[in-house]
């Protein structure tokens, strides 16, 4: 099953070294590659797949001609300089060689833990400075329990705060026993509460991902433990609704849960799928693809907080 996790290492996206915005102070984040969920606004679109996949940014391109011919597959055509034969390429990269620019790219690396790492290490003294510390992103982490274990371990040994971000789908002996002694912290969306409806926008639905949740908050906060934040990205119109936010609201208050956090929706995903050769099911008029509406977020960040829970910034 999509959501059993896989020996093996993931595929590295990317390391973000200096971000401001997955969690507490400066942190260093690791994308990873593949995810058991298929959420149609996914933030990160080329993270979706396990495998690697070719990044192509039009507005780089030189049009130098010369991955034409590199191409052995032929996705590739002088009449059409900008675009790429998806059907046809086979994921060799030799075009990604052949660019002068950086136009064309792969999308995923694979990296052994040490190499992961030893990439983190030299902002240590930023994370001291401000709380900060390692961020495990994805994708879904947790989809590579062993080696995401392994790493956890590996920046604890370096004094180094470590946060997870999950989706939630995965199993909970095993992320007890592999996961929860060497994190810190965790982010855990809880996109929609009603599982058919997660099932329609996230492609599975949300039975073990609510367990989960609950499971771990009432084992947060002990001393010395673990803290654990629940977020909830505001797409229009899908996760949004008043009654998706009165079903939110309600789960909160049923599991004790005092604090969490709102996402404003940020269209930049759907440029990004673009680059990955995935069209996105939206109109180009949908209100999914404009910035979050700041007078909108506000009422639903005090419709929460009337009922005692405290909206923090995510």
């Amino acid at each position: 099953m999509a959501s059993e996790m896989r020996s093996g290492r993931p595929l590295i996206i990317d390391i973000k070294g200096n971000s401001l915005d997955d969690g507490p102070g400066t942190r260093s984040v690791v994308f990873m590659k593949g995810c058991p969920l298929n959420c149609v606004w996914c933030q990160n679109p080329e993270s979706k797949k396990i495998g690697p996949e070719l990044w192509f940014e039009a507005d780089k391109c030189v049009v130098s001609g010369g991955c034409i011919p590199a191409c052995p597959e032929g996705a590739l055509a002088a009449d059409e300089p900008l675009a790429i034969d998806r059907n046809k390429c086979s994921l060799c990269f030799d075009c990604v060689d052949a660019c002068p620019s950086t136009a064309l790219k792969r999308v995923g690396q694979d990296m052994p833990v040490e190499q992961v790492v030893a990439k983190i290490v030299p902002y240590k003294p930023f994370f001291d400075t401000t709380g900060g510390g390692a961020t495990l992103s994805g994708g879904e982490p947790t989809l590579f329990m062993e080696f995401t274990s392994q790493l956890l371990q590996a920046l604890k040994a370096e004094g180094i705060h470590t946060l997870v971000e999950t989706a939630g789908l995965f199993n909970f002996d095993a992320f007890a026993e592999m996961i929860l002694p060497h994190t810190d912290m965790i982010y855990m969306d809880m996109k929609i509460i009603d599982p058919e409806l997660h099932k329609r926008w996230c492609g599975v639905d949300n039975r073990r991902i609510k367990e989960n949740f609950a499971r771990l908050h009432k084992m947060a906060g002990g001393v010395g433990g673990f803290s654990i934040k629940p977020r909830t990205p505001l797409i229009p119109g899908i996760t949004d609704t008043d009654e998706m936010m009165a079903s939110l609201a309600e789960f909160y208050l049923a599991h004790g849960v005092k604090l969490a956090a709102l996402e404003k929706n940020n269209p930049i995903w759907f440029d990004k799928s673009e680059k990955v050769g995935v069209e996105p099911d939206f109109a180009a008029d949908d209100p999914a693809r404009s910035f979050y509406d700041n007078q909108r977020y506000g009422g639903i960040k005090q419709f929460f907080e009337d009922q005692g829970i405290t909206i923090l910034e995510s």
